[in-house]
């Protein structure tokens, strides 16, 4: 598995997103993609699964040190003391000692972003955390993200896919040693009827849905692609035996504006 490296953290290329996902289900493809091959798996407090994605990851047998394990602090327990205490918790429903990467999951203006950091630090200097990040926060939270914290931020984590332009994330992100992390990075199953990347696809025997992926790869992009079906696990993690011409990476990149996102929970933040 190719990894992602940033400040610190190795981060494999290709995840399994666990969004919507719920009980045995969700513990089963949690296991099976273990045995595939994936050694990153993506949760988070508000997705409630904690439980079930520590239950796939045990009945895996892969050994611990091997999985990339990240989940996500909900913005209602941003204030210090909660930080700290609803961290405790996921790492309990997961029954780990620590995840390899804990995240905030949205901005939170009402809690002052710097007590927020300083807390999301201290998780980390505790040993409940042994990296850091950010996710859904704009070019401007970023550089003052980094600015506040007193230890680095290993990545952003945004929505990222072909038909929305996230270029001004990515440079902040390289100019800071971040990574970028990209959830609904087939844009939640669009793409699969997408001239293009059909086109594209065909000429390396690939679906759309892989040439997606590997652009973002290609970009040193990681993903986190989600999916409720068994065999499409083995589709996602099958991009590392093609590679995209430079035209065919501009070609796709073109596809992107800034209205291209899917989501909007109702409480996302404006967007520069």
């Amino acid at each position: 598995m190719n990894v992602i490296e940033a400040n610190g953290a190795k981060i494999p290329a290709i995840g399994l997103g666990t969004w919507e996902l719920r009980g045995r289900t969700c513990a089963r493809l949690v296991e099976q993609a273990l045995r595939l091959g994936y050694r990153h798996i993506d949760t988070a407090q508000v997705y409630e699964n904690e439980r079930e994605v520590g239950e796939g990851l045990r009945a895996s047998g892969i050994k611990r040190d091997e999985v990339f394990v990240t989940t996500k602090v909900w913005t209602t327990h941003f204030a210090p003391n909660d930080l700290e205490r609803s961290t405790r918790e996921s790492l309990s429903k997961l029954h780990l000692a620590a995840v390899d990467l804990l995240l905030l999951h949205w901005p939170n203006p009402r809690v002052p972003l710097q007590e927020t950091l300083g807390a999301l630090a201290h998780v980390k200097q505790v040993g409940l955390a042994r990296h850091i990040g950010v996710s859904n926060f704009t070019v401007a939270l970023i550089e003052e993200a980094v600015a506040a914290c007193p230890e680095p931020l290993v990545c952003d984590q945004v929505e990222f896919h072909p038909y929305l332009d996230q270029t001004k994330v990515r440079e902040a992100c390289a100019r800071n040693g971040m990574a970028v992390v990209a959830y609904s990075p087939v844009a939640k199953g669009r793409i699969k009827n997408d001239e293009t990347l059909a086109r594209i696809g065909q000429a390396y025997g690939k679906t759309a849905a892989q040439v997606c992926l590997r652009w973002l790869v290609q970009q040193n992009v990681a993903a986190i692609p989600r999916t409720s079906r068994i065999e499409r696990l083995s589709e996602n993690i099958d991009i590392f035996d093609f590679a995209l011409s430079d035209q065919e990476m501009a070609e796709l990149s073109a596809m992107g504006s800034a209205e291209g996102r899917l989501t909007n929970f109702g409480f996302a933040p404006k967007w520069d």
